[in-house]
């Protein structure tokens, strides 16, 4: 699979809640060997683990205002429980990312997962609906060239 042209010029932030661990690890593995199968070397990227999704959007703005990177890539599951809380934890991170791509210019990808069972979270990251971690990576890789296009750079 070859890359969009300039992928290896990019760096990346991956920012990952701990929470739901192990069904995020597969999520960062996931976006990792994308960018690295595009042409980006691992001191490309720097990953940051966080507590929980609510988590997220400030880590992710750190990142972008730090300058470094061209993409943020974000990843959460949030697993319902027998309450609504989950709902309010996805929702507030996704505008909480958004917010900060708005405002930094930055791309940030949103890969927090809102599901409903443990079934549908396997299913996200690696699963029979593949790996959200993947398509979020080559949603960095596309929007970092689009950003170094759009400010006159390579893409």
């Amino acid at each position: 699979m070859s890359g969009p042209v300039g992928a290896a010029a990019h760096r990346f932030a991956i920012v990952a809640a701990r929470w739901n661990e192990g069904h995020v690890r597969r999520l960062v593995d996931a976006a990792l060997d994308t960018l690295r199968r595009n042409g980006v070397a691992d001191e490309d990227v720097e990953t940051t683990w966080v507590p929980g999704s609510l988590e997220l959007p400030v880590a992710a703005s750190w990142a972008a205002g730090s300058g470094r990177f061209d993409a943020v890539l974000c990843f959460g599951v949030v697993i319902r429980g027998e309450t609504e809380h989950f709902r309010l934890v996805a929702e507030g991170a996704a505008h909480g990312l958004q917010r900060v791509a708005l405002d930094s210019g930055v791309p940030v990808l949103n890969g927090v997962l809102a599901v409903h069972d443990v079934a549908q979270a396997d299913a996200r990251t690696g699963g029979t609906h593949g790996n959200t971690g993947a398509q979020a990576a080559l949603a960095a890789l596309t929007m970092a060239g689009l950003h170094a296009a759009m400010r006159g750079g390579r893409a």
